[in-house]
């Protein structure tokens, strides 16, 4: 069955300035390659509409929402010194949070899935934007998935290589969510360490950066494996952030393409719809590899 790939125009709009890792290009990259799948019947391209602002509020304040709206309207700002909203940043937040929202609601109904957005999510907080981040998309996708009958665990895997810590504040407190995240250590933002539970619900995994990438392999193997010991979810979304890619300028990780392939297709044995959400991945003739590799292995 082909794999929905839920993109939006606004995606590519979003401008952080020139020189920034998170460019337009990243994405240009990865939806040249799901394009290409899609001539062979892999991949089925779709577009969403934007997150609906009553779900949105769910995740994050009103106040907060209607200052980037405000922010995005006079032209943008800079948010801290690696986070720049745009003029369309905005309208891309709001819609790559949407894309998610259909790709969760797309696995449930039994077609795994992948958003190809951005700007990432897994950064932002309830009420500051960071890292990049000012939606967290995969935390929208879960607390939508959770409103529909029979969706009551939703499993998140983060891999990657920088901590989700806006994913992590959100749902430490909620039961229904389980958080699995291997991610360089150290490196931003700075949290994310094994000690860190939430109530009971959260899985962190600090590595080295520079091992051998059969551990990587195993080590979030065995996270998920943890995650998961008499807790079936009804759905498992992955914040996939090709960062922990071999050569990546921001980190030090060592994962090839079929890395991704191996995690995923030792998932889908759990027998869980999939969904896939674009994060960080900074080398676009890399990350491109990776995205393809993802997906195919989801098909």
């Amino acid at each position: 069955m082909a794999v929905a790939v839920f993109s939006h125009p606004s995606s590519l709009l979003h401008n952080p300035g020139p020189g920034h890792p998170e460019s337009p290009a990243r994405l240009k990259s990865v939806l040249g390659e799901f394009q290409q799948m899609a001539k062979g019947g892999v991949v089925n391209l779709l577009e969403a509409a934007a997150a609906e602002r009553e779900l949105l509020e769910k995740v994050h304040p009103k106040d907060y929402l209607d200052r980037l709206e405000a922010l995005s309207e006079k032209g943008g700002a800079m948010i801290d010194g690696d986070t720049f909203l745009s003029a369309d940043t905005y309208e891309a937040a709001v819609f790559a949070a949407g894309q998610m929202v259909a790709a969760a609601d797309s696995a449930l109904d039994g077609t795994h899935s992948f958003a190809a957005v951005r700007p990432p999510g897994h950064h932002a907080t309830s009420d500051v934007a960071m890292g990049f981040c000012f939606i967290n998309n995969v935390v929208v996708a879960a607390i939508a998935a959770l409103q529909r009958d029979g969706v009551h665990r939703v499993l998140i895997v983060d891999w990657d290589v920088h901590h989700g810590n806006g994913t992590q504040a959100l749902v430490e407190s909620d039961e229904r969510i389980r958080f699995v995240s291997m991610h360089q250590w150290p490196l931003y933002p700075g949290t994310g360490r094994e000690s860190e539970r939430g109530v009971g619900n959260v899985f962190n995994l600090p590595q080295p950066p520079g091992l051998p990438p059969d551990d990587y392999v195993r080590v979030l193997s065995a996270g998920v494996e943890r995650a998961t010991k008499d807790w079936k979810p009804d759905l498992m979304l992955i914040s996939a952030g090709f960062d922990a890619m071999a050569g990546d300028p921001l980190a030090g990780f060592t994962l090839e393409p079929e890395h991704y392939s191996e995690w995923i297709e030792r998932w889908r044995t759990l027998d869980v719809p999939i969904a896939a959400v674009l994060e960080g991945g900074y080398d676009p003739d890399r990350i491109r590899l990776a995205a393809r590799a993802t997906v195919a292995a989801l098909a």
